[in-house]
């Protein structure tokens, strides 16, 4: 019985004792907002007829239906199976030998301490012990007593102190030794880790020599888009620059990779939807108010959030307090404070259920430390987006900055005081005259540099600086002018579904589950800088940054660290899929500009009409330049707008305002001199049935 019991367990070694087993490398990866395909190369010798081949080392985490193989010339394939190894170690770590030798070493030096010591001991007891027998044996003069007993006490006294310092050694030596073998116990502790194997029959017609090509697909990886936009000065372009957090727990590290960005998170079912007949019937209201919205499209889930804040509005924008925040699938959630706001731990999850009575429910992935909901968006009010940060503001001169989309265009007509012609849309056939400006690429100088050395499709952004603006930075190497130039760092691949950034240099990613940062690219945009106020929901005024043509960067659903003036101003988020025109970038708060908002009080108004309550309304908004130069500001502020054909808004006084009927919405554009303040006005009444109520 024992026989057949270890004759069974032994069988599945038997039975792959004679496969051939073949070592793979991973080539290329190409990482999607949500799991990873991996690339592999081997090199697989073949013998004629079949052969068994098991392909080691690879992610326990494939999802085996994904698997692919290309190169096979005139070999086929009769079976393949995909399994997960848990027997086979796996490769040791390469510290293991160096720490075990160290150990070893150590405690070599240790016994040979011990020896000393040892040996210090038994001369001491020999002292001693002569010591005695001397005293007793012979009678001594004071002089001979005087000479032994000096002789006894340095030696006894050189010995004491041998054998402490040696004692001090051997304690330092242990804990080393003890540090040492901390590490490597902590290492062989780990739990053995599986690995997937793919086991491929393979019919071959003669002796070949195959360059496979693995493809597959794996879970537990991922990137999430991360900004970094920068501004040196107001009227300066804004630098942006386009980064992915790539993680990956795939259980096998990706050691100097290609690596391939996909803005597609591909499906497990692509299969058309098949749209059946609708019959009614009647349903629970409360069924039928508050079904959940789907899922927003885009927003990838960001493992590395840990913690989420944000503010939940409704569609007017008016904070909803008391709306629920929830983990979904989890009873672990919080509401909503007075002002909307709200703060969650997510140490586990990946969406947030949003849910307020009378509104739609909404969930969103936690894309995001920063997740602001507007429950029953109206689409038609989206036209661009405003998001917040600290900053300053300074009056600094800058030379000319562009886009380099094309040398030519760029430089022509552009660059008086710098010497750089002939431009053709070829640096290869470009002329510079001497003096020579200074080149910058990629924030080095380069000495000798030749515009025919760097291909014009190279090029993400070229800025020519001269005179002041060039010397201020570079001193006198700047003196005939800077061109600064930065490359891009990946290529774009775009077809129906989704776009792909190709990143030039390799990377190494490890198996942890951290993020590594990847620059995608970087951009200059040129921007309009003013300063806004919208009292209504916030006293402050913010300055801000608009830019347009955002679409052609692909940017997606993203953090963003705002850098103003060379200092770090805070984070904000970017959602692109919530702006339609131009993006309003706020840099922070402008406390010396004061803008404040009061309603008048007419109590002697008449309240009620026959059947009708009225409400008169009247606001006065002022505003104060305190800064000792001149501002442009934009301020805003609305109307309400009635949906019920009993709720009438009427005698509406708009003064100078610019007023749009279609969304309520009131503006000033105002240029404000030094210390200069200014007062405006507006009014409406609103009539509905008496009994009922509404909320201005």
């Amino acid at each position: 019985m024992k026989k057949l019991v270890f004759l069974l367990l032994a069988l599945p070694f038997l039975l792959h004792a004679n496969d051939s087993k073949i070592p793979s490398k991973i080539k290329e990866v190409t990482v999607y907002l949500s799991g990873a395909q991996i690339t592999r190369k081997a090199n697989c010798p073949l013998k004629e007829g079949i052969n068994k081949v098991v392909f080691t080392g690879l992610s326990p985490k494939i999802d085996e239906s994904s698997i692919q193989v290309s190169g096979l010339q005139a070999v086929s394939i009769l079976s393949m199976a995909y399994d997960i190894n848990y027997l086979d170690r796996s490769e040791s770590h390469p510290d293991t030998e160096k720490w075990t030798s160290q150990i070893e070493a150590l405690q070599a030096q240790t016994a040979f301490l011990k020896n000393h010591i040892l040996g210090l001991e038994e001369e001491e007891r020999v002292i001693n012990t002569n010591r005695l027998v001397s005293t007793d044996n012979q009678a001594l003069n004071l002089e001979k007593v005087k000479e032994i007993s000096q002789y006894y006490r340095q030696r006894i006294t050189a010995i004491k102190n041998e054998v402490f310092e040696t004692n001090q050694k051997i304690k330092d030596l242990q804990e080393e030794i003890n540090r040492l073998q901390r590490q490597l116990n902590e290492l062989n502790n780990t739990p053995e880790e599986e690995q997937g194997e793919l086991t491929i029959s393979f019919d071959a017609p003669m002796p070949t020599q195959l360059n496979l090509t693995l493809s597959y697909m794996v879970k537990e990886a991922g990137w999430v888009p991360n900004y970094d936009i920068k501004s040196s000065a107001l009227n300066a372009p804004l630098n942006l620059a386009y980064k992915a957090h790539v993680y990956q727990k795939t259980g096998k590290d990706w050691n100097n990779v290609k690596v391939i960005l996909s803005t597609a998170t591909p499906a497990h079912n692509i299969s058309k939807p098949d749209l059946q007949a609708h019959y009614l019937n009647f349903v629970n209201a409360y069924a039928r108010r508050h079904s959940p919205t789907a899922t927003k499209k885009g927003y990838a889930f960001n493992p590395s959030v840990k913690k989420v804040v944000g503010t939940v509005t409704d569609a007017s924008g008016l904070p909803l307090p008391g709306a629920n925040v929830v983990i979904e699938g989890t009873t672990k959630g919080t509401q909503t404070d007075f002002d909307g706001n709200y703060s969650l731990e997510v140490p586990y999850g990946q969406s947030l259920l949003f849910s307020y009575l009378g509104q739609k429910d909404v969930r969103i992935p936690i894309y995001a430390s920063i997740i602001n909901v507007g429950m029953e968006e109206d689409a038609n009010t989206l036209e661009e987006m405003v998001v917040t940060a600290l900053g300053a503001k300074r009056e600094v001169g800058l030379g000319y900055a562009v886009s380099a989309v094309n040398p030519e265009k760029l430089l022509q007509g552009k660059t008086a005081g710098v010497n750089i012609r002939g431009f053709s849309g070829d640096f290869r056939n470009s002329k510079v005259e001497q003096p020579r400006p200074l080149y910058i690429i990629d924030g080095v100088p380069v000495e000798g540099f030749v515009e025919g050395d760097l291909d014009a499709s190279e090029v993400q952004n070229m800025e020519v600086l001269k005179g002041e603006s060039a010397t201020a930075v570079y001193g006198t190497r700047g003196s005939n002018g800077v061109v600064v130039i930065t490359t891009k760092k990946s290529t774009i691949r775009q077809d129906v579904s989704n776009t792909q950034f190709v990143i030039k240099k390799p990377y190494s990613i490890v198996s942890d589950g951290d993020i590594t940062a990847i620059e995608i690219n970087t951009f200059k945009l040129p921007a309009n800088y003013e300063y806004f106020a919208a009292p209504i929901v916030n006293e402050n005024v913010f300055l801000t940054a608009r830019f347009k043509d955002w679409e052609k960067h692909q940017l997606l659903p993203g953090e963003a660290n705002i850098y103003f003036e060379g200092t770090y101003a805070g984070k904000t988020v970017l959602d692109p899929y919530t702006t339609k025109k131009e993006m309003v970038l706020s840099l922070g708060l402008e406390p010396n500009i004061t803008v404040t908002r009061k309603q008048q009080r007419n109590f002697k108004s008449k309240s009620f009409t026959g059947s009708n309550r009225i409400l008169n309304r009247t606001y006065d908004l002022e505003v104060k330049n305190n800064k000792n130069v001149a501002v442009n500001l934009k301020l805003i502020d609305r109307i309400p707008l009635s949906q019920n054909k009993e709720i009438k808004v009427e005698d509406i006084v708009t003064n100078s305002a610019e007023y749009d009927k279609k969304k309520g919405l009131l503006s000033w554009t105002m240029d404000l001199q030094p210390k200069e303040s200014r007062k405006e006005s507006f009014s409406f009444q609103v009539k509905y049935p008496r009994g009922k109520y509404i909320s201005l």
